[in-house]
């Protein structure tokens, strides 16, 4: 039993399309093959019924209810119907003593107090007179090495927009 429990989990097993008998699909495509052979075959997909309990056994219309009755996947699907049945009563949620931590925080108050300048990019900002930082002046850090700086302008001609045209 354990042996072919394996055997059906193997990834790269070859099963047999439903749709089409000359397609063998590995185990781990199967779901996606059905959804597109379903689809290229409409007429084999009208005859065929999928398993209530799972989705990659499609049978017969008229095996349907042999299949149900006889199908490995029901038993799965009982015991986890029968566990949940029994944990029902056992589980019981315990309330929460979870509670909201109190703010203090009043954003609209901080707005109309804050006398610092807004942020400008590119810009020194300097902090107010009244800040107890009124004489720490922030800058913008580049990146460039030493000796090198931003350009103040692009050129009038960019090189590679420049067609060939030497000048």
């Amino acid at each position: 039993m354990e042996e072919t429990y394996i055997d059906s989990l193997d990834p790269e097993k070859l099963l047999q399309c439903p749709y089409d008998k000359n397609h063998q699909i590995r185990a781990c495509r199967f779901p996606y093959h059905l959804i597109k052979c379903r689809k290229n075959h409409p007429d084999v997909a009208n005859k065929l019924a999928t398993c209530p309990f799972n989705a990659r056994h499609q049978v017969p219309q008229a095996e349907i209810s042999h299949h149900i009755s006889s199908c490995d996947d029901k038993s799965c699907i009982e015991q986890d119907v029968v566990n949940q049945t029994r944990n029902l009563g056992q589980e019981t949620l315990a309330e929460s003593t979870w509670q909201c931590p109190l703010c203090d925080e009043d954003w609209d108050k901080d707005l109309w107090e804050q006398t610092s300048t807004p942020f400008v990019w590119g810009t020194a900002n300097y902090c107010g007179n009244n800040s107890p930082a009124s004489n720490i002046v922030v800058e913008h850090k580049s990146n460039l090495a030493s000796g090198m700086r931003v350009p103040k302008s692009l050129p009038y001609v960019l090189p590679w927009k420049n067609n060939g045209n030497a000048q």
